[in-house]
């Protein structure tokens, strides 16, 4: 069988200079490399008629970050609870959970403050713009 390696973790947005902003502002994220792609083996290739696609990554650590806005934009597939079925986050690590909570912009949408689970992880999920979820923690 052929080997599998992360390459990376992508999520959809509506309006990527919004998603951008707060990815690199608010949760410190770079740099930022953008693309577009269009054309028919694109469109094939994600089963979307006409399909184009406006692309940013970002490192994290190792770790690409793919933010993506279709066009045409499809049907909002986000959950807002993070126990539905199909629901989806990101998990991005810190050394200090509380200090990048009392840095973090007071705009930003939280489920809590940082909490520590019975494996002794310490945990704080936030909103991104477009209210997909992000797991802050520190391990």
């Amino acid at each position: 069988m052929t080997r599998l390696a992360a390459h990376h973790f992508g999520v959809t947005v509506s309006d990527l200079d919004r998603a951008v902003d707060f990815y690199r502002d608010a949760l410190g994220l770079g740099p930022c490399e953008r693309f577009s792609v269009a054309g028919e083996a694109f469109a094939d290739a994600v089963d979307v008629d006409g399909a184009t696609g406006r692309f940013a990554h970002f490192d994290a650590d190792g770790a690409r970050i793919e933010l993506v806005e279709y066009d045409p934009e499809g049907v909002e597939a986000t959950g807002d609870a993070i126990n539905q079925p199909g629901a989806k986050h990101l998990g991005l690590a810190v050394d200090d959970l509380d200090a990048f909570y009392a840095d973090l912009d007071p705009t930003v949408s939280t489920l809590s403050e940082p909490r520590t689970t019975e494996s002794g992880t310490r945990i704080c999920f936030v909103r991104d713009p477009e209210g997909n979820l992000v797991e802050i923690l520190e391990a």
